[in-house]
């Protein structure tokens, strides 16, 4: 796999081989799945520090009329502050999930954002066609991505940059570190505390070695990320949510600005409105298999017989101790508790329906 030219590198490429990861195709990307197995890596981050290779995702800065930007999704940009970061929906004009972005005002420069590796040159063209003259994209493609996440990511950090450690949970600024400049948020994709290190592509192998040089950090992989942020009940782009599926649907409401309702000027705002007064016909929940079978994407959710659902993440939570899983049911079907049936390899298997998170956030909020 890892001589396959079509596949792009990271900066943080060589390290990962050089670290003994296990490397596989991801995104278009040559991305490590795991170095010590996902077990180990997925407590190592529940426990201590893990550091993540997110250099894959796409990174830019929006300058200009910032009107622009916001009629394509549903954070009020008004209401971001210097400092500040949202987590925010691309919307299709039928109100469908293109994308689920982080924008951020670091400084009193332009916007910057963070999307999807997999969804990245769809946004950019999206939002390109969109801005016309009003706005500018600028991609940032010399610059690398990491996430430093676990509950000794705020000590790891107050010890090499203690600016970025007294930041809290949703907020962002630039700052320096052994004289590279960083753009830095307090957030993550774990339901732990931690931090995202936007870094140019150069330094990027430096930064990587100077975190992985303190004992409580380890290197993790895709594998760990992903029973994570399912354990975490966060959404994963193209399985949880795609553009047939609205925020309503995604329980994602929280993510749509309260300004932004009242004034209904989003995408798709006429069936978005119209599933809050009315409700939506189904919704995502959060699944507990009865037994130890996990239930992978795809499966069946059955009640009395007939198919209300469809499980759209799935796997072993370490944390947990057993098998979880998130889809979409009937909403009627939706409350926590709600006995349902799942068809495993052909056969019947007990579970119900369960509230999110599985294992608890623990972002730090000062």
């Amino acid at each position: 796999m890892a001589d396959d030219a079509s596949l792009h590198k990271t900066p943080l490429y060589d390290l990962h081989v050089e670290l003994g990861a296990r490397m596989v195709p991801f995104a278009g990307y040559a991305m490590p799945v795991q170095y010590d197995g996902v077990m180990a890596e997925h407590n190592h981050t529940r426990a201590a520090a893990g550091l993540f290779d997110v250099s894959h995702m796409g990174q830019a800065r929006v300058s200009g009329d910032e009107a622009a930007f916001e009629a394509l999704i549903t954070a009020d940009l008004g209401a971001l502050g210097v400092g500040e970061q949202k987590y925010t929906l691309l919307l299709n004009d039928q109100g469908g999930i293109m994308d689920d972005l982080m924008i951020s005002r670091p400084d009193d420069g332009d916007l910057f954002m963070v999307v999807n590796a997999a969804c990245k040159d769809s946004d950019f063209a999206h939002m390109r066609s969109r801005f016309g003259s009003r706005a500018g994209l600028h991609e940032l493609n010399d610059r690398a991505l990491l996430a430093l996440q676990g509950p000794q990511a705020g000590a790891v950090m107050a010890d090499l940059c203690p600016d970025a450690a007294k930041l809290v949970f949703m907020q962002a600024s630039a700052v320096t570190l052994d004289g590279m400049d960083l753009l830095v948020s307090r957030s993550g994709y774990t339901g732990e505390d931690g931090f995202e290190i936007s870094v140019a592509a150069h330094q990027a192998d430096a930064l990587a070695r100077r975190l992985l040089s303190d004992e409580r950090v380890k290197p993790i992989g895709l594998g760990a990320r992903d029973s994570l942020r399912l354990e975490a009940g966060l959404c994963l782009y193209g399985h949880d949510m795609d553009e047939t599926i609205t925020p309503v649907e995604a329980s994602l409401v929280w993510a749509l600005a309260k300004s932004r309702r009242e004034r209904g000027d989003f995408p798709g705002s006429a069936r978005i409105l119209a599933q809050l007064e009315a409700g939506a016909e189904k919704k995502r929940v959060g699944i507990l298999p009865g037994d130890r079978a996990p239930a992978r994407e795809g499966t069946q959710i059955v009640v009395g017989g007939e198919t209300v659902g469809v499980i759209t993440s799935g796997g072993f939570g370490p944390t947990v101790g057993g098998p979880v899983a998130m889809g979409y049911v009937r909403t009627d079907l939706a409350k926590p508790g709600q006995p349902v049936e799942l068809m495993v390899r052909g056969k019947s298997r007990p579970a119900e329906i369960a509230k999110t998170p599985f294992a608890p956030h623990r972002f730090y909020r000062g």
